[in-house]
């Protein structure tokens, strides 16, 4: 029998344990032996729960059993589930964790930490919940240099801009539907202002770069200033507004960013609606492939934590080779200043003023709208150059968003 332990007990340590519960034949079947729950570490008690007799409170408890070979992470939050984690590796426990704080913030240190003891750190449930990402991008794309990452990487704020886009409701309002609904916490601060996103950027540029940027350093903007205005812009110019999290290298540099993009129809991202996440890959060799499934949730993320745990358990006989990141210095960034793509812009005027912003920014596309508008999409550009070449026509822009081609 093997021994694990769970830190946390809320949605998605209790997910983990029903699906470790649910299929424990099939994980026997697949780890060779029969996996048991040995510890939950919680401050609270779960009287009424099955499992509720395994609930311990001190981290000790579980670090100086020596039968415990796996602890499944999913506290949330940078500390202590950063703490616990590291000392559970330096005592030679394998880790695996849904904490794309904890990943995102020390990940690079962490690997080599479990390198260094011969364990594994494994975090498929960090970047899209139940979405498998982090295992393909190692794996199933390692022939490929990759070549950038966008998607939707927070249910929360797609549902918003969905119904938003669908129902033509205010941004207050259907954040407020999501609240009730549950798909929006009381403070819905990391979700609408794109932090979320950016921690979960940051561990793909990293899988994809092997630099870890630091999540509070990059471009990050969130959906709380998206207007109708927006909205009518992306319809007028048959697309959707969608929270993108975008990594690529720009001469050599890691450029990562978290921003509202319009997405045409002709991406597969503009399709991906409600509480869903899609993530986009693009390699040399393959060319484009889309990631898509619930990226939140109980069982969905759940999942992922035990598929982590099935691949720990599974070969826990071999020395497994994991990623190698470096922090990233200064000079590792590039600048959002440098990304180049093309820009949509919604102004005011008549034809003769859409034409002069058509040759500025170099470019047919252009759609007129009622009330003595059009909306019109630049050349692929810097948003500075396509601002500036706009400004020298004496046009003003309403709204302006980034094209995700």
């Amino acid at each position: 029998m093997i021994q694990i332990a769970i830190l946390g007990f809320g949605v998605v340590g209790s997910g983990t344990a029903a699906v470790l519960e649910e299929n424990k034949q099939l994980l026997t079947a697949r780890c060779g032996e029969e996996v048991n729950i040995k510890y939950i570490l919680d401050l609270r008690e779960f009287p009424e729960h099955p499992l509720g007799d395994r609930v311990v409170h001190s981290i000790d408890v579980i670090l100086q059993d020596p039968e415990v070979v796996l602890v499944a992470e999913m506290m949330g939050g940078a500390h202590p589930a950063y703490d616990f984690t590291l000392a559970a590796l330096q005592a030679g426990k394998s880790v695996v964790t849904s904490n794309k704080e904890v990943v995102a913030t020390f990940g690079a240190e962490l690997l080599e930490v479990a390198r260094k003891h011969k364990v594994s750190y494994l975090f498929e449930a960090s970047v899209g919940g139940g979405i498998p990402i982090i295992r393909p991008m190692q794996t199933d794309l390692a022939s490929n240099e990759i070549l950038s990452v966008s998607g939707i990487l927070n249910g929360t704020t797609n549902f918003i801009l969905t119904k938003m886009i669908r129902e033509g409701a205010s941004f207050d309002d259907v954040l407020k539907e999501a609240q009730r609904n549950g798909y929006a916490e009381a403070d819905p601060t990391a979700d609408v202002e794109g932090l979320d996103a950016a921690r979960k950027i940051v561990i793909l540029a990293a899988l994809a770069f092997g630099v870890l940027l630091d999540p509070n350093a990059i471009s990050t903007r969130g959906i709380t200033g998206i207007t109708s205005d927006h909205v009518a812009m992306a319809k007028a110019l048959g697309g959707a507004v969608k929270l993108i999290g975008h990594t690529q290298q720009i001469e050599g540099k890691t450029l990562a960013l978290v921003t509202p993009f319009l997405v045409p129809a002709a991406n597969p991202v503009c399709h991906v609606d409600g509480v869903f996440n899609g993530i986009l890959v693009e390699a040399n060799m393959l060319g484009r492939a889309l990631f898509y499934g619930a990226g939140a949730g109980k069982l969905p993320t759940a999942s992922a934590v035990v598929a982590d745990i099935i691949d720990v358990l599974s070969h826990r006989t071999q020395e497994r080779k994991l990623p190698v990141w470096r922090v990233a210095e200064a000079e590792d960034y590039a600048p959002a200043e440098a990304f180049v793509c093309r820009h949509a812009y919604l102004m005011e005027g008549c034809s003769h003023c859409a034409a002069k912003a058509k040759a500025a920014l170099q470019t047919e596309e252009c759609v007129m709208l009622e009330g003595g508008r059009f909306a019109v999409v630049s050349a692929p550009m810097r948003r500075a150059d396509a601002d500036a070449a706009l400004s020298s026509t004496g046009l003003e822009a309403l709204v302006v968003l980034p094209v995700l081609d």
